[in-house]
């Protein structure tokens, strides 16, 4: 995978692109292309509210269709603009539950030049639990998507998806139904969630949580906690702390709670239907954790457009190759690197988990995207870029992992100027396993210079109780004191003494 005429950007053709007209917002995001890690290179949203009235009156507000269109209108100029080869167009709960919700559509489909699947209830769940299979790593538990009209929840595990029900519980449909009152609301939704026998299934396994507003309440939760890290996909609440954090929400004066101005103040209102439906859902479920998930019904609608082969990669892999071919002096140095401390790990004596193993496979194909910063700041640089970077199907403690990783390789083996904020979320293993990979990569780019068919010929293991770095003859005058001195900071990780053989 090469570079193309749009420099920063990977040769996946020209961009495509997802219009979402949900009950509370319309979205379009513009991605790369259609892989197994879509690249977002554009994203907006308006929250035009189609599904402010529609329990009530039936239809769409006017006022309501007039945003949405003047919305897509815009969405349709920047697809334009962008060269996006194809859109694909959703619509849910709003306008598949009003009686002017297929006027709508027609317009709208006018407007963007494509045609708008309606999703059914059944669909939407579907497509949200795909989106939960394309993006976490092995999930397993129920999955609750709650728009504006609609809350769809859905039984995955791994790749299987059982079920799919759809209930009007929404924000925008329970204010509405309950005529903005809290006490209605919550016997409304305990009402509607009596009889959803799949609930039962998910005691102890995750509950995830998808949509904006569970979002928004995840963010706050976040800020209220200080929580150290502030990117959402994968963000973990115990079940006990989820109940209590919920029935707060939805007990108080949303606008008094604490750190309320990181929610934007159009979501604020239905703040509190939100976790009253997550406090019932957490209650009836009894899982041993909650996960917010980014990824939705887009993204499960683009996993279901891949081929096979496609969706069995791993999204973590290619996302971190995809930058490897980005950033990094020689993409083939990285997927040496893998192979190089395969062979490494295989004979240290460390005991490596499938999982830790992934990670270190990702690691290596990160190690060299910030080679272009100034060398007092190329630790730091990539531990931001790959801390914050748009990556899927990964914890934080794992994003910690592969951040330190690479700032190691960089800034050296020490702690004194690494983020406590980052550092506080990697276990002592994680740490450990972290160094050890750094302290290896340092190795391998001293004799390499970031460059690829140096490692195939430089074996290093542990043999008979020591590190050994096999330099062929050709290749002799790349030892030096410096990178003895690097090998010798590996080996006393591994308890092993160092020798540099020619």
């Amino acid at each position: 995978m090469i570079a193309n005429s749009f420099k920063g950007r990977l040769d996946y053709g020209p961009p495509i692109a997802v219009i979402d007209i949900g009950s509370n917002s319309v979205r379009l995001v513009i991605y790369e292309g259609l892989t197994r890690a879509p690249t977002p290179i554009f994203n907006e949203k308006v929250l035009a509210g189609l599904g402010r009235q529609v329990q009530t009156t039936g239809l769409l507000a006017p006022a309501a269709i007039d945003t949405a269109l003047e919305t897509l209108k815009r969405f349709r100029a920047l697809c334009d603009s962008l060269h996006v080869r194809k859109v694909w167009a959703i619509a849910t709960a709003a306008c598949r539950d009003a009686s002017n919700g297929r006027a709508f559509i027609d317009e709208a489909s006018r407007i963007i030049r494509t045609p708008i699947s309606i999703l059914s209830g059944k669909r939407e769940a579907h497509l949200t639990a795909l989106g939960i299979v394309s993006g976490i790593h092995k999930p397993d538990g129920i999955v609750g998507d709650l728009g504006g009209g609609s809350l769809e929840l859905v039984d995955v595990h791994g790749s299987r998806v059982r079920g799919g029900v759809t209930l009007p519980l929404g924000g925008l449909a329970l204010q509405d139904i309950a005529g903005r009152s809290l006490k209605r609301a919550d016997k409304f939704v305990a009402e509607a969630l009596d009889d959803i026998d799949m609930l039962h299934d998910g005691e102890d396994r995750t509950f995830y949580a998808v949509g904006g507003t569970w979002r928004a309440l995840a963010r706050l939760h976040m800020w209220q906690t200080g929580y150290p890290f502030h990117v959402m996909h994968n963000y973990r609440i115990s079940a006990r702390e989820a109940l209590e954090f919920s029935r707060l929400v939805h007990r108080v004066d949303t606008e008094t709670l604490s750190k309320i101005e990181v929610v934007n103040a159009a979501r604020r209102p239905l703040l509190a239907y939100a976790a009253l439906v997550m406090e019932h859902l957490v209650r009836t479920i009894k899982p041993k954790q909650v996960i917010i998930s980014v990824l939705g019904v887009r993204e499960g609608l683009l996993y279901s457009l891949l081929k096979a082969a496609e969706r069995a990669r791993d999204p973590l892999i290619s996302a971190a190759a995809d930058l490897n071919v980005l950033r990094s002096r020689s993409p083939h140095h990285g997927e040496e690197l893998i192979d190089w401390t395969d062979r490494f790990m295989a004979s240290s004596g460390l005991d490596e988990t499938a999982d830790e193993k992934r990670l270190r496979h990702a690691a290596c194909l990160l190690a060299d995207i910030g080679w272009r910063a100034h060398p007092d700041y190329r630790g730091e640089q990539s531990m931001n870029i790959i801390a914050h970077g748009a990556f899927v199907a990964i914890d934080h403690p794992s994003r910690a992992y592969l951040a330190l990783s690479v700032y190691f390789r960089h800034a050296g083996l020490g702690e004194e100027d690494l983020s406590p904020r980052l550092r506080e979320l990697a276990t002592t293993r994680m740490l450990d396993r972290a160094r050890v990979l750094g302290a290896a990569m340092r190795v391998a780019y001293i004799i390499t210079a970031g460059q690829g068919s140096v490692l195939p010929r430089t074996p290093m293991r542990v043999r008979r109780g020591k590190l050994v770095l096999t330099l062929p003859r050709r290749l002799a005058a790349l030892g030096s004191d410096r990178l003895f001195g690097r090998l010798r900071q590996l080996a006393r990780l591994v308890g092993r003494e160092p020798v540099i053989e020619v």
